[in-house]
């Protein structure tokens, strides 16, 4: 089962970095300030989006300063909530977002979408992963899934969002192309990427499922082993990581990740954020930021992003009625 097919948008506490931070490109100055707004914890897919931006824009030359704010709370709610309620405020906001803004609003789990904000732009899309502690007595894909076809309810897998998210469903759609129910599978939501860690670390579940960009910076600080990686080919940012594909399990799937904004901002305003984007996305510091994280480039903006967000919308809704996770 193909997830590309439907989302492969690639294939068709506050902290600041200051001006010390510029690099010897001098390129021209597009902005003063921008401040990325971030709907989950520290540690999780979209903080490491928002930051790795910040520091290429930075570094680049092409904002002066950047500063983030991280609101979990909701599946990524209470963010956009507050960015809708206090649009008046919050016009230098950027807030990062991805396919869960898609998914969340299909299953309720938020009363928002994309719709009540501003698109901006999408940037990078991210492979997703599976991957288990240092200490796991599982050292394969083959070893987990073994075990799970033994006893579902005993293998149980985590991830730093809410039930029906991209992280359950993923995992989901993976059980479900290498031949089992996907409705077996047990689920334990974390409110972010950082505590989701914590419970794999401590075996409240056996094994997590994240964004490779994650799953790379565990792996290199030694604290997981990566199972399996959505990608069609091993990406070059893990060459130890096999892909789904070679394991049996015909299932490929990319995550995009991009900027939204207030709602009610000026296409003037709007179309300055994109640009802004588009020239980061030309700079050695972007390349720097994109390929440690393993993220692929899936730059995409104004009507174009919307358009496609619309598209996806219907591919999703689709594929959760499908799994049983919607009526």
């Amino acid at each position: 089962m193909k997830l590309s097919k439907i989302s492969a948008f690639a294939l068709a506490a506050m902290i600041s970095f200051g001006p010390g931070a510029v690099t010897a490109q001098e390129r021209e100055q597009v902005m003063d300030k921008v401040h990325f707004l971030i709907p989950g914890g520290a540690g999780g897919g979209w903080d490491g989006t928002a930051r790795g931006v910040g520091e290429a824009l930075v570094n680049s030359g092409l904002v002066e300063t950047v500063t983030f704010e991280n609101m979990s709370g909701a599946g990524g709610g209470k963010a956009l909530n507050y960015i809708v309620e206090n649009a008046q405020s919050n016009e230098g906001t950027l807030m990062v977002h991805s396919t869960p803004i898609i998914v969340r609003a299909l299953n309720k789990t938020v009363n928002m979408g994309y719709r009540d904000v501003t698109p901006v732009a999408g940037v990078i899309g991210d492979y997703a992963a599976i991957v288990v502690g240092k200490d796991s007595p599982y050292q394969s894909w083959d070893e987990l899934y073994a075990a799970y076809q033994e006893n579902p309810g005993g293998v149980a897998i985590g991830g730093g969002s809410s039930p029906g998210s991209m992280d359950h469903l993923v995992p989901a759609a993976i059980m479900q192309a290498a031949g089992s129910d996907p409705l077996d599978m047990r689920y334990v939501a974390y409110d972010a990427g950082g505590k989701a860690m914590a419970g794999l670390l401590s075996g409240e579940i056996a094994a997590l499922s994240t964004g490779l960009s994650e799953a790379i910076a565990l792996s290199d600080a030694g604290e997981v082993r990566i199972l399996g990686v959505t990608a069609p080919e091993r990406v070059d940012a893990a060459p130890d990581a096999p892909t789904f594909t070679e394991l049996g399990v015909d299932m490929e799937f990319i995550n995009w990740r991009g900027f939204f904004a207030a709602p009610g901002l000026s296409d003037e305003k709007r179309a300055q954020y994109a640009d802004l984007l588009k020239e980061m996305t030309t700079t050695e510091a972007w390349a720097t930021v994109r390929d440690r994280n393993g993220w692929i480039d899936i730059y995409n903006a104004g009507d174009d992003f919307t358009n496609y967000l619309a598209a996806q919308e219907a591919d999703m809704e689709k594929l959760m009625k499908d799994m049983g996770f919607i009526q």
